[in-house]
């Protein structure tokens, strides 16, 4: 999410669009978005030329070098009609076929259209862009692209209902620690929106496993096979995509696809899952894939997803995924089922219930994460479970920063589970026997195990108590008389 300066000068840009003469928000965010991916790409070659330089490296770069107009760099330093010319008639068409026609950029971009009207409304924007703080460089380590279009995306009034919201930044990070990608994995997405897991996950993996870059084997998979998204609206996509090449994945595998139908053939192909699959929508059985209804027979697409996510993963590959509450304890033949089939026939390894306002201002809903590993023969044992109560914001729809935030200890209790084993029902976390669960009818909300630890509070005897009241009340009507007297004297005196 974005706050302070960084909001207003976007809301400032977003005020040029309007009175510029562009007033549907959704082409606003597109070209707002264009232009942004446009500086990254000069903000990114920077980059890699420094890093050349210092490594004594020559390297083709993304633009021609005897085109030096089509880099941001210098067209935004062009007078009005001459950076409009340069932006429509060049850059435009250059960034919709870099690499030629079938690479990469050009295939997330081929429809993108430049319809920013006037000269004076892109030096404007340009301007504005210009003004705005590290937003493009790779350099950065967080995913402020993907929270400009969450910030963007929340000024639709469709935002938070067509599901065009992206899942909070540190509530992704935190997924992603507790997953610990590693160099060898396969990731997907299957709803990747934005692609914030993705984008989360290919930082952790440049914090923690730097040394990968060094082994050419594993730097190409990084860059060509590691990352896998899926996305049915072709402008998350585009977004997704430029996030993805923003952070330095050089081919990211972002997909038009709708995930639950025949379309999606894949299986056992990926190592690990992160996910927050749309929870509203009922879709007909006949644009559901077969084998998905063969686990449990539903029109829910929040069901449908878990049973796709077994479907995606290896054996032994590990799935993340946000749910909501209902997942946990609806009494439906299709809830029972799913639960059952990940508890029994797999690794249900943690349940984790998160407080109802982190999705907020877009929903109130009440959500959980369920962490399982693929096995094909069950292998649950024993269930984690943590209460987390507070995410380090306020959980009202402002979200302002709070003191109060579970996510360290819940990461840190997550990573050392053998010390899990002491702690009681009474505690924020602690473990459950999946013979308890299935004992429950596979219920795996929380409350159904947590114990709550009544104190016992000793009071006064009655007729002390009584005696107290009656002595203060005795002290009030005294004071009352006193007061009456000095209201006497001064009227007499008067």
């Amino acid at each position: 999410m974005i706050t302070g300066e960084l909001k207003s000068k976007v809301d400032k840009i977003w005020e040029i669009f309007w009175t510029g003469g562009i007033t549907n928000p959704l082409t606003v965010i597109e070209q707002f978005t264009y232009l942004l991916y446009i500086k990254g790409l000069d903000d990114r070659e920077k980059k890699r030329e420094k890093d050349n330089e210092f490594l004594g490296i020559e390297e083709e770069g993304l633009f021609p070098k005897d085109k030096p107009q089509l880099r941001w760099s210098n067209f935004s330093n062009m007078g009005p009609e001459e950076m409009y010319r340069v932006v429509s008639q060049e850059v435009f068409p250059f960034i919709k076929n870099m690499g030629g026609k079938e690479s990469v950029y050009a295939k997330y971009l081929k429809d993108a259209v430049f319809v920013i009207p006037t000269a004076s409304l892109l030096s404007r924007v340009v301007a504005g862009i210009n003004a705005l703080p590290d937003t493009t460089s790779s350099q950065e380590k967080k995913d402020t692209l993907g929270d400009l279009y969450e910030y963007l995306l929340s000024k639709l009034n469709t935002s938070g209902t067509n599901g065009q919201f992206r899942t909070p930044r540190h509530i992704i990070d935190m997924i992603v620690k507790l997953m610990k990608p590693t160099p060898e994995d396969t990731i997907v997405d299957p709803s990747a929106g934005s692609a914030g897991f993705l984008v989360s996950a290919s930082e952790y993996l440049r914090e923690n496993h730097n040394d990968m870059f060094h082994v050419q084997g594993l730097r190409e998979h990084f860059n060509k096979n590691m990352f896998h998204g899926f996305e049915i609206d072709n402008t998350m996509l585009r977004i997704g995509a430029m996030n993805m090449m923003l952070h330095d994945v050089d081919h990211p595998n972002i997909s038009y696809r709708d995930s639950l139908s025949e379309q999606n053939k894949d299986s056992e192909m990926y190592t690990m899952v992160l996910a927050n699959p749309p929870f509203k929508g009922s879709l007909d059985y006949d644009s559901v894939s077969d084998d998905l209804l063969r686990v449990t027979k539903t029109k829910k697409t929040e069901i449908l997803f878990l049973s796709l996510f077994l479907r995606l993963l290896k054996k032994g590959g590990r799935a993340a995924a946000i749910v909501p509450d209902g997942i946990l304890f609806a009494g439906s033949n299709a809830h029972k089922a799913i639960r059952s089939e990940i508890i029994d026939n797999h690794k249900l390894e943690a349940v984790i219930k998160m407080p109802s306002g982190v999705f907020k201002p877009y929903a109130g809903v009440s959500t959980a994460i369920l962490i399982f590993t693929k096995t094909g023969a069950g292998g649950t044992e024993n269930i984690w479970f943590y209460d987390m109560k507070s995410d380090g914001y306020s959980l009202d729809d402002k979200r302002s920063p709070v003191e109060e935030n579970d996510i360290p200890d819940l990461v840190e209790r997550f990573e050392n589970l053998d010390r899990e084993t002491v702690r009681k029902r009474t505690d924020q976390s602690f473990f459950v026997s999946a013979n308890e669960v299935r004992e429950n009818d596979y219920d795996l909300s929380i409350n159904k195990y947590k114990e709550i630890e009544y104190k016992e509070v000793e009071y006064e005897d009655p007729s002390e108590i009584l005696k107290g009241i009656e002595k203060y009340e005795k002290e009030i009507q005294d004071s009352i008389e006193e007061l009456k007297e000095l209201i006497v004297g001064v009227n007499n005196e008067s």
